[in-house]
């Protein structure tokens, strides 16, 4: 029998705009732009930006669609999420609090992964590096599950939206940073080698990208001091448990059974299939965005520039004013713009294909691919933060975020070989007429009102 709270959007339209915009001026929101600044690093330095890298190496674009299979860490972060939620880590658990010192372990690991993949070669160590990609994501992943968490644990649920939407200005910034950013690095250090070296291309790149990826994993440093500077938030406690059995059913097990228990079958699996597929778009034409630069003839310089400059401004205010709709207007009703306005994205870089090397082109596609991401994701996150309960935060909320990546990940390893096949013009009309089911089951959630109010943790 299914115990159900009245259904209603998380974020129903009642606050007045001062209000909405006064909460990104609090500490807990600013603390926020910064963890998400190192959350958002890694992704790239292991997808697009690892992407560019490849191809620059002279690696096929099927292989590098393949590769993409490696941020499918964060598909099945759930399977270790209840121990983010539950387990100690000796003494630090005591010194820091049960977050913060999953997510300290965390970041030292991202840090020592990117050390890693910025002295490995491509050309010579290529399952090497493959290797360091895949323990940066686990790593990545598992910063991700203490710092959701950590997220929904710092606010009330009005103020939600607010804070996922600084949550994702400061994801994007780091994800604008590791790629934009890593590019200009880069090719600066290209530009400084000695005459001798720069005449061997491939000694001239690793040097190059080598530079690039030492300073990324310097700038997980920025997430380290704000988690450091964070408080430690109050949660329920999990009861020592007595046995494997009891220890299984309590800390791996109930988080699911509570999510199942609110909603019947069909509802669960309504909103699974909208989890899973919104950002299917995005996620399947991402892989290849950095590739088609390269093969458009796009410099490393151009790409950092016109990503930096627009891409950052874009980004922020598609997130900002993802988080103020939100709270203006309710959560689901954003997704639905969100998702129509990220298809439109999509063909524009369809559009882009026709216009060569044409930096105004770029500049405008890009920009417009930002703004749209940046108001979906604000929207998304709160959306997501909305069905977990505080007391199992982290593993639903990895349960849920994980979804997000299984289906648009796995297709989008098959990238490089539909470019190969049917080329980019195609390929990117395609990925645009993935989100059109998206739009169709947003509707569907919002008529059934499915998206419920998050109870109170019981006592402990």
């Amino acid at each position: 029998m299914n115990t159900k709270t009245p259904h209603q959007d998380p974020t129903p339209p009642s606050a007045s705009w001062r209000e909405s915009l006064t909460w990104y001026a609090s500490a807990t929101s600013l603390r926020m732009l910064c963890l998400g600044f190192a959350a958002g690093v890694p992704l790239l330095l292991v997808l697009g930006t690892l992407s560019f890298r490849l191809r620059e190496a002279g690696v096929e674009l099927s292989t590098i669609g393949f590769l993409s299979w490696v941020s499918l860490a964060y598909a099945f972060k759930w399977l270790w999420a209840p121990l983010v939620d539950h387990q100690r880590i000796f003494w630090l658990s005591a010194r820091l609090g049960r977050r913060r010192a999953w997510l300290l372990l965390a970041q030292c690991a991202l840090i020592a992964g990117l050390m890693f993949m910025a002295n490995t070669s491509p050309e010579t160590h290529l399952s090497a590096l493959v290797m360091g990609a895949v323990f940066v994501a686990l790593a990545s992943a598992t910063q991700d599950i203490a710092l959701d968490a950590y997220r929904i644990e710092s606010a009330a649920l009005e103020h939600q939206a607010a804070l996922a939407a600084m949550y994702q200005t400061g994801y994007r910034l780091g994800m604008i940073w590791a790629g934009a950013g890593a590019l200009w690095i880069a090719a600066r250090a290209q530009n400084l080698l000695p005459t001798e070296v720069a005449l061997s291309p491939p000694a001239a790149s690793q040097l190059a990208w080598q530079s690039a990826y030492t300073v990324m994993a310097l700038s997980i440093v920025v997430g380290v001091v704000a988690g450091l500077c964070s408080p430690e938030q109050a949660a329920p406690q999990a009861a020592p448990q007595k046995n494997l059995k009891a220890w299984f059913q309590n800390v791996m097990w109930a988080p699911f059974q509570e999510f199942f228990s609110r909603f019947t079958l069909q509802e669960a699996l309504t909103l699974l299939a909208l989890i899973g597929i919104y950002r299917i778009s995005d996620l399947v034409m991402g892989v290849m965005a950095n590739p088609f630069y390269v093969d458009m003839g796009f410099t490393k310089d151009e790409i950092a520039w016109v990503s930096k400059v627009f891409g950052v401004l874009m980004t922020l205010c598609g997130a900002f004013l993802g988080g103020a709709l939100s709270q203006r207007f309710g959560v689901v009703r954003v997704l639905m713009w969100g998702a129509a306005l990220s298809c439109g994205s999509n063909l524009l870089f369809a559009w882009l294909c026709g216009q060569g090397h044409h930096l105004g082109a770029l500049i405008g596609v890009i920009s417009a691919d930002n703004l749209s991401g940046g108001i979906a994701q604000a929207a998304f996150v709160a959306f997501l933060s909305g069905l977990t309960r505080v007391q199992f935060s982290a593993s639903q909320y990895a349960m849920l975020s994980a979804i997000v990546f299984l289906l648009p990940q796995s297709l989008a390893g098959f990238s490089g070989v539909a470019v190969e096949h049917v080329g980019y013009f195609w390929f990117f009309i395609g990925t645009a007429l993935l989100g059109l089911p998206v739009l169709m089951l947003i509707k569907h959630v919002q008529n059934l009102n499915l998206v419920p109010t998050p109870s109170k943790p019981p006592p402990p």
